[in-house]
């Protein structure tokens, strides 16, 4: 029988006081516009997170309500939502053809701040998509026409020679987006920006889409 990994326990009063002794004093969060508090925290973690920044946590559900959760990177963010690139025959596109609804959630750990949103997804235009594929590198745009992404695969071999057929398919020429590679938007009806505060009592503040605008809600930690 193996060891279980040791976990932390919770903070003892000493380790309370020590981390309110060390927090400096913040203002509350801003009410003005929940995409400018995003992209000024996004901003501060692409210097402090070590790895992948821009990585969020993508939920959705299948046909049958059952949740489903994965690591994406975030590709775009502005008023019309946040943007992935994947392949819609992938399990989460399937679940989004189903049920076109999801949610994110940034987890920025070194700088002790979430961000949690919902909303609707659609697709981005076909424009945006093939203008976000042109910047990925020639081997990556390989990989997106050989992986048929959620697919079983027979064993690592079968995906090295999908890989390298492409390559000899497309030579030394364009590597178009393949027809199956799409983005997708999230469009956000609510987020959450959460920031840890001593003894638990974190900081939170809610958005909610009111037509062209937002209301805002501080909740309970």
């Amino acid at each position: 029988m193996t060891d279980k990994p040791f976990i932390p326990a919770s903070p003892t009063e000493d380790d309370y006081v020590r981390s309110v002794t060390e927090a400096a004093p913040l203002p509350l969060l801003s009410e003005e516009d929940p995409i400018s508090l995003f992209n000024a925290w996004l901003t501060e973690a692409l210097v402090r997170e070590l790895n992948d920044a821009n990585a969020m946590a993508l939920a959705t559900a299948d046909a049958d309500g059952l949740p489903d959760v994965r690591m994406v990177l975030l590709k775009d963010a502005d008023e019309r939502g946040f943007v992935f690139y994947s392949n819609e025959q992938s399990a989460k596109g399937r679940e989004l053809a189903t049920n076109p609804q999801a949610a994110l959630l940034f987890h920025w750990k070194s700088l002790r701040r979430q961000v949690r949103v919902r909303g609707p997804v659609s697709h981005v235009s076909e424009a945006e998509a093939d203008a976000y594929w042109a910047t990925r590198a020639r081997p990556a745009q390989i990989g997106g026409w050989a992986s048929q992404q959620s697919q079983a695969l027979p064993d690592r071999l079968a995906l090295e020679k999908r890989i390298a057929e492409f390559g000899l398919k497309f030579g030394l020429g364009k590597v178009p987006r393949p027809p199956h590679w799409r983005g997708f938007r999230i469009t956000p009806h609510v987020i959450e920006f959460w920031r840890d505060r001593p003894f638990r009592l974190h900081e939170r503040l809610v958005f909610v889409r009111q037509g062209s605008g937002w209301t805002t809600q501080r909740l309970y930690p």
